[in-house]
């Protein structure tokens, strides 16, 4: 079995599932805040849908995905380049920089579902909706930065 190619596929679909999540959550909360009011039975549900993304979907994705990356750059070094300096390489940096930014987005938005689920509105909905297309512009310069290795030839 081509373990490498295995691991690499596990990587791509834990992303998605990944990206999926983060892409709705922040319409979630646009949501939330322009229609529920705090108490309201509409903000008890938009609560529950909000924290089962984040707990059942996105917090076990962006584990995976980690767990999958580490894994690639494991194999990566030791059988696939031959040595760990593809890690300094400017394309890798450029990966490592956004998964570790996308990973803040991510900590940003679990603070707020705590800060949404006691009541408080931390933001508007035109906030939301302004950066919910954060997790995809970061992909897109990660999957370019990878698939091209431009930034360093």
């Amino acid at each position: 079995m081509d373990w490498y190619n295995l691991l690499r596929g596990l990587h791509i679909l834990a992303v998605i599932a990944w990206m999926a999540g983060m892409l709705y959550l922040p319409r979630l909360y646009a949501y939330h805040t322009e229609t529920a009011p705090p108490g309201s039975e509409f903000d008890a549900h938009f609560k529950v849908w909000e924290r089962k993304l984040l707990k059942i979907i996105i917090n076990p994705a962006m584990m995976l995905t980690w767990l999958f990356g580490a894994g690639l750059i494991y194999v990566d070094a030791t059988q696939v380049r031959g040595g760990w300096d593809f890690l300094l390489q400017p394309w890798m940096l450029v990966k490592l920089a956004g998964a570790i930014a996308l990973s803040g987005w991510h900590g940003f938005l679990s603070k707020s579902l705590r800060r949404i689920a006691a009541g408080e509105r931390p933001r508007t909905a035109k906030f939301w909706r302004a950066t919910n297309e954060i997790p995809f512009l970061l992909a897109i310069v990660m999957v370019l930065a990878v698939t091209l290795e431009f930034w360093g030839r």
